[in-house]
This record gives C-alpha cells, structure tokens and sequence, in this order.
C-alpha cells in the first residue's frame, strides 16, 4: 500500500488479494482511517524492502507528514493515498479532510492497473446482502 500503484499491483496479485478494504474518515471525521495509520504501514513495508520503501520520502521537506497539496511525491504517488482520495476532489467543496483539515487539491482521479483488475473481476458475481 506504501508503494506506487505500479508496484503495488503485482505485489497484491503475487498474495492473491483480490480486495482491498480502505477505511477513510476524511469525509465523515473518523480519525481512526488508513491514511492517519499509514506511516505504520510504510515503517512495516521499509523493514521487508528498505531499498524500495524509505519513510523520510513520505515527508515533506520540512518534516511534516502532510495529505494536502504539500504532501511528498512519494506519499501522492502511493495506492493508499491514491486509494483514500480516489474520486474525492469534487466531492464536497472545498475538497477539504475533515480528519486532516486539509484542503486536497489534485487527488488520483484514477487508476490503471485497479481499473484494469475491477474490470477482470466485473463478470464475477460479488456477494450481496441477500446471499449472506
């Protein structure tokens, strides 16, 4: 989740993963989301690929761990914060993280390889409330 979309992906099919369930209160005020938990990801992730996942890069310049429009490169380009902000920009206005009180500018409005796997996985029939 730490890593760009397009390492992510391979990672995820190489486990077999075929869900991935983000919990984001940015909308809601739920401090207790993925994105305010991720840096315990990326400390995890680091300890298996220290030469790939670096924490110092989820940080700005400054040191601050940001979601807005200062937030790193890095942290933009990781599926967890592509996964968080899919789609939110536009959803309320200003686009603001009610959790983060962040204004988010330029969030993912998509993705290549999770579209292209939400498209593979299209004609299989999800459960739904009625067959639980």
């Amino acid at each position: 989740m730490s890593s760009p979309e397009e390492v992510a992906y391979p990672i995820l099919r190489k486990h077999d993963v075929d869900y991935v369930l983000v919990i984001f209160g940015g909308l809601i005020g739920y401090s207790g989301d993925d994105i305010n938990k991720f840096l315990w990801m990326v400390r995890i992730a680091q300890g298996v690929w220290p030469d790939e996942i670096q924490e110092p890069r989820y940080f700005t310049p400054q040191g601050d761990y940001r979601v807005d429009d200062q937030a790193s490169p890095t942290m933009k380009n990781s599926l967890m914060y592509k996964m968080s902000y899919y789609r939110y920009v536009g959803c309320r206005s200003p686009s603001g993280d009610y959790v983060n009180r962040d204004i988010i500018a330029s969030a993912s409005q998509s993705f290549s390889a999770v579209d292209q796997l939400r498209i593979a996985c299209a004609d299989r029939r999800s459960p739904t409330l009625d067959l639980l």
